[in-house]
């Protein structure tokens, strides 16, 4: 399911052809009340999916290198994902400040299921949207396993929003060091979160957040350093593959979980998670 202008459309999408000539097939659900539902769909699936994205130079680069070539031929043809708007990028990243990516999924899944949208039949599709989050108090996020400093952010990035004090969309026209900026200006958004959000929300694959910790361990892993990295080491290592360094980021995730069950993804300073 996804929310097109307020409306929850149901689709399915199925990857035909071969693996070096992929096309995508989409069906939308029917009935669709919403006008333009296919454009809109599209639309958010290139976004969702990064259809668009040309990986061709990431990939020459990868050939020149026999580390990242191993790697990359590994991923054949991932595509960077993004979640559908920079509102849920942030309501994402705050959920998983400083826990696993396992529990910050279920953190998601209950605020979803609690004051989520839903589809026809009653099933909870999707996180809410920033005027309905904005009218919950935020004890009843304490409910589901928020700490106090979690709920109070998401809520106050949902009134923020929803009344028209911060245009996240905006954000898309600022440069890096503009927009985490911009971003720290909310409750409970450091660093890591700036970033997580610069990456996983606009799309700018050259952002490795360097203060994730599980992403420290995946990288000093693969390059197989036996000393322990910081933010300045980790930007630093990762000069030579630039602008491909948050594109190295979602490798070394799929690497690492498909390794294990579970990996410690979300994780920053205590400052901001409380």
């Amino acid at each position: 399911m996804l929310l097109l202008r307020g409306t929850a459309v149901g689709l399915a999408v199925t990857q035909i052809g071969p693996p070096d000539r992929p096309r995508l097939r989409v069906k939308l659900f029917q009935p669709v009340s919403l006008s333009g539902a296919e454009p809109l769909a599209v639309a958010a699936l290139d976004r969702l999916l990064g259809l668009r994205v040309d990986l061709s130079a990431f990939y020459a680069l990868a050939a020149r290198d026999p580390a990242l070539a191993s790697l990359a031929r590994r991923f054949r043809g991932l595509k960077p994902p993004r979640f559908p708007t920079i509102f849920e990028a942030l309501v994402n990243a705050i959920a998983c400040q400083q826990i696993t990516l396992t529990m910050g999924i279920r953190l998601l899944n209950r605020l979803a299921e609690r004051y989520g949208y839903t589809a026809p039949d009653g099933e909870a599709v999707g996180l809410p949207e920033p005027a309905r989050l904005a009218r919950v108090e935020p004890e009843a996020l304490r409910d589901l396993g928020f700490s106090r400093q979690k709920a109070l952010a998401l809520v106050g990035l949902a009134r923020t929003a929803a009344d028209g004090q911060v245009d996240l969309e905006a954000l898309d026209g600022l440069d890096d060091a503009a927009a985490v900026a911009r971003l720290r200006e909310l409750r409970g958004i450091g660093r890591w979160t700036a970033e997580y959000v610069l990456l996983r929300g606009l799309g700018r694959l050259h952002v490795f957040p360097g203060d994730d910790v599980g992403a420290r361990r995946n990288l000093r892993r693969w390059l197989a350093l036996t000393g322990d990295l910081d933010y300045a080491g980790v930007q630093q290592v990762l000069a030579a593959w630039q602008p491909y360094a948050g594109l190295i980021y979602f490798h070394l995730l799929l690497d690492r979980l498909a390794a294990s069950a579970s990996a410690d993804l979300c994780s920053e300073p205590a400052a901001e998670s409380g």
